[in-house]
C-alpha cells in the first residue's frame, strides 16, 4: 500500500505560479508511474500530466501546455507539478496518483490539495 500525501496548494492571483508536491510513503515509489489529477466543481476529474517510472512526460490536457510542467526526484519519493501563468480556470482540487504500469488504472490516490486562482 503507498500513501500519497499533496501539499503546495492555495491561493494566487492570475499570472501567478504554485508548485505542488506529492509524496509517497515508501521507497518502491520510485518503480511507479505517476499522475497529477484535478477536479473542479461541476466537472469531471481530469489527467493534467503524468510521468513514468523512467521519466517519459504526457500532458493529456491541452490547457496546461507549455505552463504545467510535471517531474520526479525519486531520491525523495516525490512528484512534482510546477504551475506557472496560472489561470481562474485552472482553479481546482489537485490529485496525485500513482499506478503499477501506463495499462493499469491509477491505483493510489493522495488526499487533495485545493488551487484558487483569482482574477
Amino acid at each position: 500500500q503507498v500513501r500519497l500525501v499533496e501539499s503546495g496548494g492555495g491561493l494566487v492571483q492570475a499570472g501567478g505560479s504554485l508548485r505542488l508536491s506529492c509524496a509517497a510513503s515508501e521507497r518502491t515509489s520510485i518503480r511507479y508511474n505517476m499522475g497529477w489529477f484535478r477536479q473542479a466543481p461541476g466537472k469531471e476529474r481530469e489527467l493534467v500530466a503524468a510521468i513514468t517510472w523512467n521519466g517519459g512526460i504526457t500532458y493529456p490536457a491541452d490547457s496546461v501546455k507549455g505552463r504545467f510542467t510535471i517531474s520526479r526526484d525519486n531520491a525523495k519519493n516525490t512528484v512534482y507539478l510546477q504551475m506557472n501563468s496560472l489561470k481562474p480556470e485552472d482553479t481546482a482540487v489537485y490529485y496525485c496518483a500513482a499506478r503499477d504500469s501506463v495499462f493499469a488504472p491509477y491505483k493510489y490516490w493522495g488526499q487533495g490539495t485545493q488551487v484558487t486562482v483569482s482574477s
